[in-house]
């Protein structure tokens, strides 16, 4: 359905909302991509406000290469976290085998102290024999 009231634009019209619109534009609260289209590049600047903004510039640029550095560090210090704990987890690893190899080489020098105490009773003993049973027999005959 088309509109019952139709306005007809004249020229003046059309450009002084052009204009407004894009006034409208650069005073609200926009980026410099939409300023750099809407006012066209800007040249340098001289002055003493364009030697400010250089400076500035200039501590930002600082402040992003020590933040670049600061965050190189923290990764490489990652890096090497990750290999410290690699390293301390098998050196874990070593300790427990360490811990149960000695174990087992305990038990086994326990039961070979055993088995020379045995055997060392076993020679009194024998000895002892032969030594008391041919007095023993002596004396009852």
């Amino acid at each position: 359905m088309p509109p019952k009231f139709k306005r007809h634009l004249n020229d003046e019209e059309v450009t002084g909302s052009v204009k407004s619109e894009r006034r409208n534009l650069l005073e609200e609260d926009s980026d410099e991509e939409e300023d750099f289209f809407l006012r066209g590049p800007s040249g340098p600047r001289f002055g003493p406000r364009n030697d400010k903004i250089r400076h500035v510039q200039n501590q930002v640029d600082e402040v992003i290469d020590v933040m670049q550095e600061n965050i190189t560090k923290v990764i490489e210090r990652g890096e090497r976290l990750d290999d410290l704990q690699d390293k301390s987890e098998s050196l874990s690893d070593n300790a427990t085998a360490f811990s149960n190899r000695a174990k087992q080489l305990r038990r086994q020098m326990w039961w070979r102290g055993c088995k020379m105490k045995a055997i060392i009773a076993l020679v009194a003993v024998i000895v002892l024999l032969v030594i008391i049973v041919p007095i023993v027999l002596k004396y009852h005959t």
